[in-house]
């Protein structure tokens, strides 16, 4: 089948700020085809704006334009394709970007994020079943890391679309497609933070904010939270931040170790994506502690860590890609926390903006002034 939506394209990256003036980002009318073979057709609903997006606008991650952009959202089913038994027409899911084939050697061992053909489908733009579905004027338009979320409508790999509770809120159910399983994942499956340890966070943004409540619900004693605004400290605080840095107005890292009687913290967690932060989250890790590194670089991006401190002081260093989860396990524990009470989402979320708003939206979330902005459909 073939049908039309409206879909945010972007063209050209690298232009100048403010996005409100240059435009990266235009709504147009796309040709839609699918769902093929274990594909779903899904309406999409909300849509979360993550740094990810803003990378790709900057030229910081580069995949092949013209594309669809987003890659966090949730949505309904209404059309499956040859071979699908989950999800069904009618669901409610969450879509995940991190593609897999359910074959190779890491989706078997229970690690899909690290796919190879999952991988490969994602750099290049296109599906893991082969190919693109978007067309405009007769030219293929590509997808973002196999979701393409700012659109009114998406065909995905059915085992990207994980269902998930009808009573739950459409605009809350975004953030489970990254922000939220790639914090949480990172905390309980890559580094695994022990009870009563401490944890330090430096980036307090969409992804930073959801660490302190992952090293809360993880029973960390002390958690640290790092960043140059005073108000996204004042959100970690709201949400299980013990205590705040400023690193606008200190070093940062002495002032970490200062916090946890001159050692250090246990585990240190980089939610920023910039080289210089990840060396002071490795530089505020104490002996024998690991460093986390989740920010999103370009491919020319180095850091230098002093090799000493790596053997002499037995640190580890680890990267986490969503959270190093198993998406159809993962999201639906995450959900029921959720339910619980446990996440809270009220101090993550800096209101919901139009698909014609996504430029005027990379603007508040470049200047720091937004953490996650929830994008409507319709």
């Amino acid at each position: 089948m073939t049908l039309v939506t409206r879909s945010a394209v972007v063209e050209k990256s690298g232009l100048l700020r403010p996005y409100s003036s240059s435009r990266p980002i235009s709504v147009r009318e796309l040709e839609l085809i699918g769902p093929f073979k274990n594909e779903v057709l899904v309406r999409v609903e909300a849509a979360g704006l993550c740094h990810s997006d803003l990378a790709v606008i900057e030229g910081v991650r580069r995949p092949p334009l013209p594309i669809v952009l987003g890659h966090e959202c949730a949505g309904m089913v209404v059309e499956v394709g040859e071979g699908v038994a989950s999800p069904k027409k009618g669901d409610k899911v969450v879509l995940s970007f991190a593609q897999s084939c359910g074959e190779c050697l890491y989706c078997l061992s229970g690690r899909p994020t690290l796919c190879d053909a999952g991988r490969a489908a994602n750099n290049e733009g296109r599906l893991v079943t082969g190919g693109t579905r978007f067309r405009l004027e007769g030219r293929e338009i590509h997808h973002h890391l196999g979701v393409s979320a700012f659109s009114e409508y998406i065909v995905v790999p059915s085992s990207s679309a994980i269902p998930v509770s009808p009573d739950l809120p459409i605009e809350r159910l975004a953030l489970f497609g990254c922000a939220i399983p790639t914090a949480f994942g990172a905390v309980m499956n890559a580094a695994r933070v022990r009870l009563g340890s401490t944890v330090a966070i430096f980036g307090c943004g969409g992804l930073g904010l959801n660490l302190v409540q992952a090293a809360r619900i993880a029973g960390a004693s002390q958690i640290i939270a790092v960043d140059i605004r005073e108000d996204k400290l004042r959100r970690a605080e709201k949400l299980g931040a013990t205590d705040a840095v400023d690193a606008s107005r200190c070093d940062p890292v002495a002032e970490v170790r200062r916090l946890t009687g001159g050692r250090g913290a246990d585990y240190c967690f980089e939610a920023t994506g910039n080289t210089r932060v990840m060396l002071q989250a490795f530089l505020a890790t104490k002996k024998g502690g690991t460093t986390i590194i989740l920010g999103v670089t370009s491919p020319e991006d180095k850091v230098e860590l002093p090799s000493w401190m790596i053997m002499g002081e037995e640190r580890c260093i680890i990267g986490s890609y969503m959270g190093s989860i198993v998406p159809r396990r993962d999201i639906p524990l995450l959900l029921n926390l959720y339910s619980q009470g446990k996440i809270r989402l009220d101090e993550v979320l800096t209101g919901e903006i139009k698909l014609e708003e996504l430029n005027e939206g990379l603007d508040r979330l470049a200047d720091g002034i937004a953490v996650r902005q929830i994008v409507r459909m319709r």
